[in-house]
């Protein structure tokens, strides 16, 4: 399995408080190269993937959370938060790149997406 990522900006981004996202839910993050998807589990896991389906480029933030997944809005297709992939019968049919996100002392930070050279 690969896992699609963007080269990273060495540079972490506030983009909000924890709180600011709903507990199985999402933020959209307008960045230079892109929306960015950020969601948080149920769990309070923080993860980040491009905002877009790698189906049909449905808005990932606009999807259910569940578990470590998130099924998106358009043909139910569920990506994991982990790896961008998809799961179940669509499994190896493309990849929403992932994007670092950390937590710290209750902010999300983000690495700035920057475009694969």
């Amino acid at each position: 399995m690969t896992i699609q990522t963007f080269d990273i900006d060495p540079a972490w981004h506030d983009v909000g408080a924890v709180t600011d996202i709903p507990e199985r839910g999402s933020r959209r993050v307008a960045t230079a190269q892109g929306d960015v998807a950020v969601f948080r589990t149920g769990d309070g896991q923080v993860f980040a993937l491009v905002d877009r389906c790698p189906h049909k480029h449905g808005p990932l933030s606009q999807g259910i959370v569940h578990g470590h997944g998130v099924t998106c809005p358009l043909h139910s297709w569920v990506i994991d938060l982990k790896t961008g992939q998809p799961t179940g019968a669509d499994a190896g049919k493309g990849c929403t790149p992932v994007v670092p996100v950390r937590v710290q002392d209750g902010r999300v930070l983000m690495a700035q997406p920057v475009m694969a050279g």
